[in-house]
């Protein structure tokens, strides 16, 4: 169960012959990863299963028309867990909370679904593991970003976050030689990489993950755009605001030397971006739905680009199974009135 994914939208010869110097580069992969799929299907499972209202700690992913489109449904957003009736059901947003969130839960008596992304949990465990053996643990991310205060939150004491090469400059660590870095799932790969080789540069004996911590789906969205970019006289990217890897899209992009736009909806489109632009390539990021792209597809069809291409730059096909909270309420419901997942 999902979000309804609107059909991409095609031209026919004719209007595609019509319109040919004006054509549109539709992206791919794009849009919902498997941690936003899992985390919208939670919510929309438990609002069928236990009714409404269902109580959701933050936005469950960074987009207003999914959060918009859930509030309808019957989900109450709330920033604090104070504002959960006791005893009443809450579910994490995939972003993860830290350990004293999931304390105060248990103290207020909340009936917990947590749709914590799997790939963020994974960094939970890092912190936790190099915390147990005794290291610094130095967190490369966003501090306002609910991701880093979740995993900040696993080892407060020893966890310090730095956004730029001169916080790294700054550090200070009772030894140097015990260090060991993490990184937020959703930042850029060059960004990530410029900020590793500054601290293995002041931490010769840094350790990290045997993995890296950002995501496949920040990590393949941002190759397509590497990869078509340079065809393209404008990128636009669908995608709030609030959304880390969306915005670490456009910033892909215009570091490439392409001009590109972070765009909630077809209607935040300027008339001045597309002065002259003959190729127009959209992508979106992990936590905008399908149908929104289709809206910028039928707008930018509207403003005489006639032919869509979609360039598939590789296969993305993860799926991340349901939390056991939502597995056993499905279990217990009346094969009937059973949800479909």
């Amino acid at each position: 169960m999902s979000l309804s994914i609107a059909e991409p939208v095609r031209t026919t010869p004719s209007a595609a012959s019509e319109n040919a110097t004006k054509r549109i580069l539709l992206l791919k992969p794009r849009g919902f990863c498997a941690g936003v799929v899992r985390a919208v299907d939670i919510v929309k499972i438990a609002l069928e299963t236990f009714g409404a209202p269902i109580y959701v700690r933050k936005e469950i992913v960074h987009n207003s028309y999914v959060v918009d489109d859930l509030r309808q449904k019957g989900a109450i957003f709330v920033d604090d867990l104070e504002d959960v009736p006791e005893g009443k059901r809450v579910i994490y947003s995939a972003h993860g909370v830290s350990p004293a969130v999931r304390e105060r839960a248990k103290e207020r008596g909340l009936k917990v679904i947590d749709a914590t992304c799997p790939l963020v949990t994974k960094v939970h465990v890092e912190a936790i593991k190099f915390a147990k053996q005794g290291y610094s643990l130095v967190l490369v991310g966003h501090r306002d970003h609910e991701e880093v205060e979740g995993t900040q939150g696993e080892a407060p004491d020893v966890t310090q976050v730095v956004s730029t090469v001169e916080e790294v400059a700054a550090l200070r660590v009772p030894d140097p030689n015990k260090v060991a870095y993490l990184t937020q799932t959703t930042l850029s790969l060059d960004e990530a990489k410029y900020m590793i080789e500054a601290l293995k540069k002041r931490f010769p004996n840094i350790v990290g993950p045997h993995a890296q911590d950002i995501c496949y789906a920040t990590e393949n969205r941002q190759t397509a755009v590497k990869n078509v970019a340079h065809g393209a006289d404008v990128v636009l990217v669908v995608g709030s605001r609030n959304s880390s890897n969306s915005n670490r899209l456009v910033e892909v992009s215009q570091n490439l030397g392409t001009n590109s736009y972070l765009i909630d909806k077809a209607e935040d489109i300027r008339p001045e971006w597309l002065e002259d632009v003959a190729t127009v390539a959209i992508t979106a990021g992990a936590s905008a739905p399908e149908v929104l792209v289709q809206d910028v597809v039928l707008f930018l069809q509207g403003k005489g680009y006639g032919s869509v291409e979609e360039v598939e730059v590789m296969p993305e096909n993860v799926r991340f199974g349901l939390p056991p909270e939502i597995v056993q309420a499905i279990a217990a419901a009346p094969q009937s009135s059973r949800p479909s997942a």
